[in-house]
């Protein structure tokens, strides 16, 4: 296994999609660093030899922010809103969407598990 930004990337998958396991590269951005490394994105991660490999790594670490990186400031931006007490920060901090979506029905992903309230009975028709 190839390691890459502190994750073994997968070796039998194609370099372009073995690079999206990194937190923070995405197909896109795997398709640039392959551009910049010179490799073929139809190339195999086990036919990579040693050098490329190298340098797959030192251009991942130069040019982007991924990993620890990338979450450390992903939770410090969530953190500035939270303690500004904006209303996105706010929305954070309650556990609802954040994003303007509605709340009425759905949210369930960010609400929970919907719990039933004591007393309420079903509407009938």
């Amino acid at each position: 296994m190839a390691r890459v930004a502190g994750v073994n990337i997968p070796t039998q998958k194609r370099v372009e999609i073995a690079l999206t396991y990194i937190h923070g590269i995405g197909r896109k951005t795997a398709r640039e660093i392959c551009a910049k490394v010179g490799i073929l994105s139809q190339r195999r991660v086990h036919d990579l030899s040693d050098a490329e490999v190298l340098r797959l790594r030192e251009i991942i670490d130069r040019d982007y922010r991924v990993e620890g990186d990338l979450r450390r400031e992903v939770a410090m931006n969530i953190k500035r809103l939270m303690d500004l007490g904006c209303y996105r920060g706010l929305r954070h901090r309650r556990g609802l969407p954040v994003r303007g979506q509605r709340t009425h029905t759905n949210a369930r992903t960010r609400k929970g598990r919907a719990r039933p309230i004591a007393g309420k009975k079903k509407a009938t028709k």
